[in-house]
Protein backbone atom coordinates (compact mmCIF):
# COMPACT_ATOMS: atom_id res chain seq x y z
CA UNK A 1 0.00 0.00 0.00
CA UNK A 2 2.82 2.38 0.86
CA UNK A 3 4.96 1.58 -2.17
CA UNK A 4 6.14 4.90 -3.57
CA UNK A 5 4.00 6.94 -1.15
CA UNK A 6 5.19 10.53 -0.89
CA UNK A 7 2.69 11.79 1.70
CA UNK A 8 1.58 9.77 4.73
CA UNK A 9 -1.02 11.10 7.17
CA UNK A 10 -1.55 9.40 10.51
CA UNK A 11 -3.20 9.91 13.89
CA UNK A 12 -0.58 8.45 16.25
CA UNK A 13 2.97 7.94 15.07
CA UNK A 14 3.57 4.49 13.49
CA UNK A 15 6.84 2.61 13.84
CA UNK A 16 9.27 2.89 10.96
CA UNK A 17 8.97 -0.83 10.12
CA UNK A 18 5.28 -0.44 9.26
CA UNK A 19 6.23 2.39 6.88
CA UNK A 20 8.44 0.18 4.76
CA UNK A 21 7.99 0.92 1.08
CA UNK A 22 7.43 4.63 1.45
CA UNK A 23 9.64 6.75 -0.76
CA UNK A 24 12.68 8.37 0.82
CA UNK A 25 11.85 12.01 1.38
CA UNK A 26 8.16 11.21 1.94
CA UNK A 27 6.31 13.45 4.36
CA UNK A 28 4.89 11.86 7.51
CA UNK A 29 2.40 14.12 9.31
CA UNK A 30 0.54 13.29 12.50
CA UNK A 31 0.66 13.40 16.30
CA UNK A 32 4.08 11.79 16.63
CA UNK A 33 4.68 12.39 20.37
CA UNK A 34 8.35 13.34 19.83
CA UNK A 35 9.42 13.75 23.44
CA UNK A 36 8.24 10.30 24.52
CA UNK A 37 9.00 8.50 21.24
CA UNK A 38 12.53 9.63 20.55
CA UNK A 39 13.55 6.23 19.17
CA UNK A 40 10.70 6.33 16.66
CA UNK A 41 11.69 9.82 15.53
CA UNK A 42 15.26 8.66 14.96
CA UNK A 43 13.96 5.69 12.99
CA UNK A 44 11.98 8.05 10.75
CA UNK A 45 15.20 9.92 10.03
CA UNK A 46 17.05 6.70 9.23
CA UNK A 47 14.25 5.70 6.84
CA UNK A 48 14.65 9.01 5.05
CA UNK A 49 11.22 10.31 6.04
CA UNK A 50 10.48 13.95 6.74
CA UNK A 51 8.48 13.74 9.96
CA UNK A 52 6.12 16.57 10.91
CA UNK A 53 4.69 16.68 14.45
CA UNK A 54 1.22 18.21 14.23
CA UNK A 55 1.03 18.68 18.00
CA UNK A 56 3.93 21.14 17.77
CA UNK A 57 1.92 23.54 15.64
CA UNK A 58 2.81 27.07 16.84
CA UNK A 59 0.17 29.12 18.61
CA UNK A 60 -0.05 31.84 15.95
CA UNK A 61 -3.08 33.24 14.15
CA UNK A 62 -2.17 31.70 10.80
CA UNK A 63 -1.99 28.21 12.31
CA UNK A 64 -5.16 28.25 14.38
CA UNK A 65 -7.10 26.13 11.89
CA UNK A 66 -4.28 23.55 11.88
CA UNK A 67 -3.97 23.23 15.68
CA UNK A 68 -4.73 19.59 16.45
CA UNK A 69 -4.18 20.02 20.18
CA UNK A 70 -6.87 22.67 20.35
CA UNK A 71 -9.43 20.75 18.32
CA UNK A 72 -8.93 17.56 20.31
CA UNK A 73 -8.62 19.28 23.70
CA UNK A 74 -11.90 21.05 23.09
CA UNK A 75 -13.66 17.69 22.81
CA UNK A 76 -11.73 16.28 25.78
CA UNK A 77 -12.80 19.16 28.01
CA UNK A 78 -16.44 18.59 27.12
CA UNK A 79 -16.27 14.81 27.59
CA UNK A 80 -14.45 15.16 30.92
CA UNK A 81 -17.46 16.94 32.39
CA UNK A 82 -19.92 14.44 30.90
CA UNK A 83 -17.95 11.50 32.34
CA UNK A 84 -17.62 13.27 35.69
CA UNK A 85 -21.38 13.83 35.81
CA UNK A 86 -21.99 10.14 35.13
CA UNK A 87 -19.58 9.07 37.87
CA UNK A 88 -20.91 11.67 40.32
CA UNK A 89 -24.41 10.22 40.18
CA UNK A 90 -26.18 13.35 41.36
CA UNK A 91 -27.81 16.33 39.65
CA UNK A 92 -25.70 19.25 38.42
CA UNK A 93 -28.19 22.15 38.52
CA UNK A 94 -30.08 23.58 41.46
CA UNK A 95 -33.60 22.14 41.55
CA UNK A 96 -36.35 23.63 43.67
CA UNK A 97 -39.23 21.22 44.11
CA UNK A 98 -42.12 20.68 46.49
CA UNK A 99 -40.11 17.85 48.00
CA UNK A 100 -37.12 20.05 48.71
CA UNK A 101 -34.22 21.81 47.07
CA UNK A 102 -31.30 20.11 45.32
CA UNK A 103 -28.10 22.14 45.65
CA UNK A 104 -26.01 22.69 42.51
CA UNK A 105 -22.86 20.66 42.02
CA UNK A 106 -19.63 22.54 42.65
CA UNK A 107 -17.11 22.09 39.85
CA UNK A 108 -13.49 23.26 40.02
CA UNK A 109 -11.39 23.38 36.84
CA UNK A 110 -7.60 23.47 37.25
CA UNK A 111 -5.82 24.66 34.12
CA UNK A 112 -7.62 27.03 31.76
CA UNK A 113 -6.34 26.11 28.33
CA UNK A 114 -8.65 24.94 25.56
CA UNK A 115 -9.77 21.84 27.49
CA UNK A 116 -10.29 23.80 30.68
CA UNK A 117 -12.34 26.52 29.00
CA UNK A 118 -14.60 23.94 27.37
CA UNK A 119 -14.96 22.12 30.70
CA UNK A 120 -16.05 25.38 32.34
CA UNK A 121 -18.55 26.10 29.57
CA UNK A 122 -20.00 22.57 29.67
CA UNK A 123 -20.33 22.49 33.46
CA UNK A 124 -22.04 25.89 33.36
CA UNK A 125 -24.48 24.67 30.70
CA UNK A 126 -25.36 21.76 32.97
CA UNK A 127 -26.14 24.17 35.79
CA UNK A 128 -23.14 23.65 38.06
CA UNK A 129 -21.52 26.28 40.24
CA UNK A 130 -18.10 26.58 38.59
CA UNK A 131 -14.73 27.96 39.69
CA UNK A 132 -11.36 27.74 37.97
CA UNK A 133 -7.68 28.50 38.37
CA UNK A 134 -4.55 28.77 36.22
CA UNK A 135 -0.95 29.93 36.68
CA UNK A 136 -1.46 32.50 33.90
CA UNK A 137 -3.16 35.59 35.29
CA UNK A 138 -4.32 36.52 31.78
CA UNK A 139 -6.90 33.72 31.99
CA UNK A 140 -8.84 35.50 34.75
CA UNK A 141 -10.99 37.39 32.25
CA UNK A 142 -11.60 34.24 30.23
CA UNK A 143 -12.87 32.47 33.33
CA UNK A 144 -15.17 35.35 34.22
CA UNK A 145 -16.48 35.63 30.66
CA UNK A 146 -17.84 32.09 30.98
CA UNK A 147 -19.62 32.87 34.23
CA UNK A 148 -17.19 31.04 36.51
CA UNK A 149 -15.37 32.27 39.60
CA UNK A 150 -11.59 32.77 39.24
CA UNK A 151 -9.42 31.37 42.04
CA UNK A 152 -5.96 32.96 41.95
CA UNK A 153 -2.92 33.40 44.16
CA UNK A 154 -2.34 37.11 44.59
CA UNK A 155 0.86 39.10 45.12
CA UNK A 156 3.32 36.22 44.74
CA UNK A 157 6.25 36.12 42.31
CA UNK A 158 5.79 33.59 39.53
CA UNK A 159 2.06 34.09 39.10
CA UNK A 160 2.33 34.47 35.33
CA UNK A 161 3.69 31.01 34.58
CA UNK A 162 3.83 31.86 30.89
CA UNK A 163 5.69 29.39 28.70
CA UNK A 164 6.69 29.44 25.05
CA UNK A 165 3.92 29.64 22.50
CA UNK A 166 1.21 30.52 24.99
CA UNK A 167 1.50 27.30 26.98
CA UNK A 168 1.83 27.27 30.74
CA UNK A 169 5.40 27.08 32.00
CA UNK A 170 7.20 26.55 35.29
CA UNK A 171 6.32 28.71 38.30
CA UNK A 172 8.40 29.78 41.28
CA UNK A 173 8.66 27.64 44.41
CA UNK A 174 7.01 30.43 46.41
CA UNK A 175 4.08 30.48 44.02
CA UNK A 176 3.66 26.69 44.16
CA UNK A 177 3.47 26.76 47.96
CA UNK A 178 0.92 29.58 47.95
CA UNK A 179 -1.14 27.86 45.28
CA UNK A 180 -1.15 24.54 47.17
CA UNK A 181 -2.45 26.29 50.28
CA UNK A 182 -5.18 28.11 48.35
CA UNK A 183 -6.22 24.99 46.45
CA UNK A 184 -6.36 22.85 49.60
CA UNK A 185 -8.90 25.20 51.15
CA UNK A 186 -10.99 25.31 47.98
CA UNK A 187 -10.88 21.57 47.20
CA UNK A 188 -12.56 20.62 50.45
CA UNK A 189 -15.74 22.32 49.24
CA UNK A 190 -15.87 20.82 45.73
CA UNK A 191 -17.91 17.97 44.28
CA UNK A 192 -16.09 17.61 40.94
CA UNK A 193 -12.58 18.62 39.93
CA UNK A 194 -11.22 18.62 36.37
CA UNK A 195 -7.42 18.93 36.01
CA UNK A 196 -5.87 19.75 32.63
CA UNK A 197 -2.34 21.06 33.34
CA UNK A 198 0.44 19.98 30.98
CA UNK A 199 3.93 21.36 30.27
CA UNK A 200 5.25 20.25 26.85
CA UNK A 201 8.20 17.89 27.13
CA UNK A 202 7.90 17.42 30.90
CA UNK A 203 5.88 15.25 33.28
CA UNK A 204 2.52 16.73 34.19
CA UNK A 205 2.75 19.04 37.22
CA UNK A 206 1.34 17.62 40.45
CA UNK A 207 -1.66 19.73 41.43
CA UNK A 208 -3.48 17.53 43.95
CA UNK A 209 -1.75 15.43 46.59
CA UNK A 210 -3.09 12.40 48.41
CA UNK A 211 -3.50 14.54 51.52
CA UNK A 212 -5.61 17.03 49.59
CA UNK A 213 -7.78 14.19 48.25
CA UNK A 214 -8.37 13.11 51.82
CA UNK A 215 -9.91 16.51 52.57
CA UNK A 216 -12.50 16.21 49.79
CA UNK A 217 -16.08 15.11 50.30
CA UNK A 218 -16.93 11.42 50.05
CA UNK A 219 -18.53 10.81 46.66
CA UNK A 220 -16.56 13.57 44.94
CA UNK A 221 -15.09 12.95 41.48
CA UNK A 222 -11.74 14.03 40.02
CA UNK A 223 -11.03 13.75 36.28
CA UNK A 224 -7.31 14.02 35.44
CA UNK A 225 -6.81 14.83 31.76
CA UNK A 226 -3.04 14.67 32.23
CA UNK A 227 -3.05 11.08 33.49
CA UNK A 228 -1.12 9.76 30.48
CA UNK A 229 1.71 12.23 31.15
CA UNK A 230 2.12 11.23 34.80
CA UNK A 231 -1.00 12.85 36.17
CA UNK A 232 -1.89 16.05 37.97
CA UNK A 233 -3.37 13.97 40.79
CA UNK A 234 -1.47 11.65 43.09
CA UNK A 235 -2.69 8.06 42.77
CA UNK A 236 -4.47 8.42 39.42
CA UNK A 237 -4.25 5.44 37.08
CA UNK A 238 -3.98 6.19 33.34
CA UNK A 239 -6.97 4.70 31.57
CA UNK A 240 -8.54 3.58 34.82
CA UNK A 241 -10.85 4.51 37.66
CA UNK A 242 -9.87 4.20 41.32
CA UNK A 243 -11.40 5.32 44.60
CA UNK A 244 -9.14 6.96 47.19
CA UNK A 245 -10.49 8.27 50.48
CA UNK A 246 -14.00 8.04 49.05
CA UNK A 247 -13.10 10.14 46.01
CA UNK A 248 -13.39 8.63 42.53
CA UNK A 249 -10.32 9.34 40.36
CA UNK A 250 -10.77 9.03 36.61
CA UNK A 251 -7.63 8.99 34.45
CA UNK A 252 -8.90 8.97 30.84
CA UNK A 253 -6.37 8.55 28.05
CA UNK A 254 -6.93 10.32 24.73
CA UNK A 255 -10.45 11.19 25.78
CA UNK A 256 -11.33 12.94 22.52
CA UNK A 257 -11.30 9.55 20.81
CA UNK A 258 -14.40 8.54 22.74
CA UNK A 259 -16.16 11.07 20.50
CA UNK A 260 -14.70 9.40 17.44
CA UNK A 261 -16.83 10.96 14.71
CA UNK A 262 -16.26 14.54 15.85
CA UNK A 263 -12.61 13.93 16.72
CA UNK A 264 -11.95 12.46 13.27
CA UNK A 265 -13.76 15.25 11.44
CA UNK A 266 -11.87 18.00 13.27
CA UNK A 267 -8.50 16.27 12.97
CA UNK A 268 -9.01 15.68 9.25
CA UNK A 269 -9.82 19.35 8.79
CA UNK A 270 -6.66 20.31 10.70
CA UNK A 271 -4.58 18.16 8.35
CA UNK A 272 -6.34 19.51 5.26
CA UNK A 273 -5.75 23.11 6.32
CA UNK A 274 -2.09 22.36 7.04
CA UNK A 275 -1.46 20.76 3.66
CA UNK A 276 -3.48 23.38 1.78
CA UNK A 277 -1.37 26.17 3.25
CA UNK A 278 1.82 24.52 1.99
CA UNK A 279 0.54 23.11 -1.30
CA UNK A 280 2.34 23.97 -4.50
CA UNK A 281 0.08 23.47 -7.55
CA UNK A 282 2.94 23.17 -9.99
CA UNK A 283 4.77 20.59 -7.91
CA UNK A 284 1.54 18.76 -7.07
CA UNK A 285 2.60 18.36 -3.45
CA UNK A 286 3.32 20.35 -0.30
CA UNK A 287 6.53 22.38 -0.43
CA UNK A 288 8.11 23.07 2.94
CA UNK A 289 10.04 26.32 3.08
CA UNK A 290 12.91 26.59 5.52
CA UNK A 291 11.76 30.12 6.33
CA UNK A 292 8.15 29.20 7.15
CA UNK A 293 7.40 29.60 10.87
CA UNK A 294 4.99 26.67 10.85
CA UNK A 295 7.41 24.35 9.06
CA UNK A 296 10.26 25.22 11.42
CA UNK A 297 8.04 24.42 14.41
CA UNK A 298 6.69 21.03 13.29
CA UNK A 299 9.60 19.55 11.30
CA UNK A 300 11.40 16.78 13.19
CA UNK A 301 13.54 15.06 10.58
CA UNK A 302 14.99 15.86 7.17
CA UNK A 303 17.67 14.40 4.92
CA UNK A 304 18.25 11.40 7.17
CA UNK A 305 18.84 13.34 10.41
CA UNK A 306 16.82 14.76 13.31
CA UNK A 307 16.73 18.53 12.77
CA UNK A 308 14.34 19.76 15.47
CA UNK A 309 16.09 21.99 18.00
CA UNK A 310 13.55 20.98 20.66
CA UNK A 311 14.88 17.43 20.56
CA UNK A 312 18.42 18.60 21.23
Amino acid sequence: VLAGAELILCVSGPDAVSLGGAARGALLAGMLDPFRRGDAVRSYAEAGLEALAMEWMPRITRAQSMDVLSSQSNLAGYKAVIDAAAAYGRAFPMMMTAAGTVSPARVFVMGVGVAGLQAIATARRLGAQVSATDVRSATREQIQSLGAKPIFVEGVAGIEGEGAGGYAGETSEEYRRAQAELVSTHLAKQDIVITTALIPGRPAPRLISDEQLRSMRTGSVVVDLAAEAGGNVEGVEPGGSVVRHGVTLLGPVQLARSLASDASALYARNLFNFLSALWDKEAGRPVLSDEDEIVKAVRLTRGGVVVSERLG
